[in-house]
């Protein structure tokens, strides 16, 4: 996905993983830069969530490398807390605090001093139009203004990788809208990466679709505007396990 002689933000080079004796991911290798956004598609149960620990250094790949900056994330583990801004599919938010606090509390556990920190917040707040709420306890927000927390959080420390798990399940049409208004934005200072089993959000903010089936890489394609049909009926053929070409 990149040129020859750039190092890509992230590398992942044939990662794979085994959980309760099955395969989840298997020789999983892909790439993404600064100023690009990746969706790796896939139904439930093929790997996503998975793929994203990895890459978050929160699970540890039985195989292969995570390079982010082409340096191994395993071998240097400090580059997750400073290089890599995650929000899991459930964001670790801590519903006692309100916004500000939490987020100035994650600002500060990155490692940015307390004046940093501050500046920090309130940056994200303003980015994540988060103001409104800012001095609201979290386990009062809305799921939208949760996801938005969540995605704060995971950029507090600005991070060159951000990655994101599902970023948009369970928000209304117009929560979901702002969401993908937010990740496009983010392309301009980070690589993203999220996962999704949605085709219509990954066209709308991806430039890459990679689909994952049953922890297995079976297509990765550039995407164009108005080939929805043509990717709906390629996920569908990989989703019921038919060979390219045949007919659903």
């Amino acid at each position: 996905m990149t040129s020859a002689d750039t190092i890509p933000t992230l590398r992942i080079d044939r990662i794979s993983r085994t959980l309760a004796g099955r395969a989840v991911v298997n020789a999983l290798s892909l790439e993404v830069a600064c100023g690009e956004v990746l969706g790796l598609l896939g139904v439930n149960g093929a790997g996503k969530s998975t793929t994203l620990r990895m890459i978050a250094g929160v699970l540890s790949p039985d195989s292969g490398q995570v390079l982010l900056g082409g340096a191994d994330l395993y071998e240097n583990p400090e580059l997750a807390r400073r290089g890599i801004g995650y929000l899991p599919e459930r964001a670790p938010l801590h519903a006692e605090l309100d916004v500000s606090e939490f987020l100035l509390f994650c600002a500060r556990l990155h490692g940015l001093s307390r004046g940093e920190a501050r500046v920090a917040v309130r940056r994200e707040i303003e980015r994540c139009d988060l103001g409104e709420v800012q001095h609201r306890l979290i386990g009062h927000l809305s799921k939208g203004f949760q996801q938005r927390v969540g995605i704060a959080q995971a950029l507090v420390h600005k991070p060159t990788l951000v990655v994101l798990d599902e970023p948009a399940s369970g928000l209304d049409p117009v929560q979901s809208l702002r969401m993908r208004e937010l990740i496009t934005e983010l392309r301009a200072n980070h690589a993203v990466l999220l996962s999704t089993h949605l085709l219509a959000e990954a066209e709308a903010c991806c430039d890459h679709i990679a689909i994952l089936h049953r922890g297995v890489l079976r297509h990765s394609c550039r995407v164009s505007q108005g080939e929805t049909a043509r990717l709906e009926q390629q996920f569908l053929r990989i989703a019921a396990d038919l060979e390219p070409g045949t007919d659903l």
